[in-house]
C-alpha cells in the first residue's frame, strides 16, 4: 500500500512538472518574447525590403546624375574658342578674336623689323604677340571673372536657401538672386532662367551653369539642384550645406594664398634678379653686356639662358600653386 502511495506521488509530481514545463517556463525563459519578435520580424520584413527597395532605387538616381555630370564634364577637357570667349565674358566671335590677334603679330613684327631686330627674332616676336599674348589674355580675363562669380555665389546660395524657406518656389529664388547680385553671377541667372523658360528642366539648367562657368563650385551647385529634382529631399537643407562648403572652400582657399605668400615673393625675387642685374650692368658699362645681342654667340648664350628661366619659373609656379 504505501509503495503505491508512493508511486502515485511520484507521477503526480512528474504530471504538475510537466505541466509547469509547458506552461510556466517559457514565460520564464524568454521564449515566448522571442517568439513574438520574430513574429514581428516577420510582419515587417516586406516593409523593410520595400524601404530596402525605394533606398536602393534613390542611390542609384544619385549615381546615375553623377555619371552623367561627370560626362559631361569630361567632354569640357577640349573646350573650342566660343565657349573660352563666352567664359572671359566677352561677346567676340571667333573671327574677330582672330582678326584682332593676327592683326597683333603682324603690328609686333613690323615693330620688330623697324628697331633693327633679325628676322627670326622678329618672326618670334610677332607670333608670341599674335598667338600667345591674345590667349593669355583671354585666361586672364575668365579668371577674373571667376573670381568674381565665387566672391557672389555663398551669398547668392544662402538667399535662395531663404526664399525656400520662406515657402518660395526654387525658380522664384532663382529670380531674386538673378535680380539682386552683382556681374557676371547675375548673368549666369538670368541665363539659367532664359534656359528654363523654353523648356528645360530647372535641374538641367542649373546642371549647365558648370559650362559657362567651369569651377568646382559652379558644378557642386548643379549636381544639388540636379539630384534634388530627381530623387526629392529637403533642398534648403542641401543648399544650406553647400553654402557652408563653399565657405569653407573660400577661407581654405585664403589661407593657402597667405601661407605661400612668401614662396611667391622669393619665387618673384629669384626670376627677377637676372633681369635687373642685365639692365644694371647696361646702365654702368654698356659696352660690356651689349656682346649678348650684338655677337653670335651672346644671341645664342641669351637664348639659352631665356629658355632656362622660363623653365626654372614654370617649375616654381607649378610647385607653389596648389589645387584643392
Amino acid at each position: 500500500m504505501e509503495m503505491q502511495t508512493l508511486a502515485l506521488g511520484f507521477f503526480a509530481a512528474i504530471a504538475v512538472g510537466g505541466v509547469a514545463w509547458v506552461f510556466v517556463y517559457p514565460l520564464l525563459s524568454g521564449e515566448k518574447t522571442v517568439e513574438q519578435r520574430l513574429t514581428f520580424v516577420a510582419r515587417s520584413t516586406p516593409t523593410v525590403r520595400q524601404a530596402d527597395r525605394t533606398q536602393r532605387s534613390r542611390r542609384e538616381q544619385i549615381e546615375g546624375s553623377i555619371k552623367e555630370i561627370e560626362t559631361r564634364n569630361e567632354k569640357q577637357k577640349n573646350v573650342p574658342l566660343t565657349a573660352k570667349l563666352s567664359q572671359a565674358g566677352l561677346d567676340w566671335t571667333p573671327g574677330k578674336f582672330g582678326v584682332v590677334s593676327a592683326s597683333l603679330g603682324i603690328f609686333m613684327l613690323g615693330i620688330a623689323i623697324i628697331l633693327g631686330a633679325s628676322l627670326p627674332a622678329a618672326a618670334g616676336l610677332g607670333f608670341a604677340a599674335g598667338f600667345g599674348l591674345p590667349r593669355w589674355t583671354l585666361g586672364y580675363l575668365k579668371r577674373r571673372r571667376e573670381k568674381k562669380f565665387l566672391a557672389a555665389l555663398p551669398d547668392a546660395v544662402d538667399i535662395i536657401v531663404r526664399g525656400i524657406k520662406a515657402g518660395l518656389p526654387l525658380f522664384d529664388s532663382i529670380k531674386m538672386v538673378a535680380a539682386d547680385s552683382p556681374e557676371p553671377l547675375r548673368s549666369e541667372f538670368n541665363a539659367i532662367i532664359e534656359t528654363q523658360a523654353i523648356g528645360m528642366p530647372i535641374g538641367e539648367a542649373c546642371a549647365r551653369l558648370y559650362e559657362r562657368m567651369p569651377i568646382p563650385e559652379a558644378n557642386f551647385f548643379g549636381i544639388v539642384i540636379s539630384i534634388q529634382q530627381k530623387s526629392g529631399g529637403n533642398l534648403s537643407e542641401a543648399l544650406g550645406n553647400l553654402s557652408k562648403v563653399l565657405r569653407d572652400r573660400k577661407k581654405m582657399a585664403e589661407k593657402i594664398q597667405a601661407m605661400s605668400m612668401e614662396a611667391k615673393a622669393s619665387a618673384a625675387i629669384i626670376g627677377s634678379l637676372p633681369i635687373i642685374v642685365m639692365m644694371l650692368v647696361y646702365v654702368t658699362t654698356p659696352d660690356y653686356i651689349s656682346l649678348l645681342w650684338t655677337h653670335p654667340t651672346g644671341r645664342i648664350l641669351l637664348a639659352a639662358s631665356a629658355l632656362w628661366m622660363s623653365a626654372g619659373i614654370f617649375v616654381m609656379k607649378k610647385m607653389i600653386n596648389f589645387d584643392f
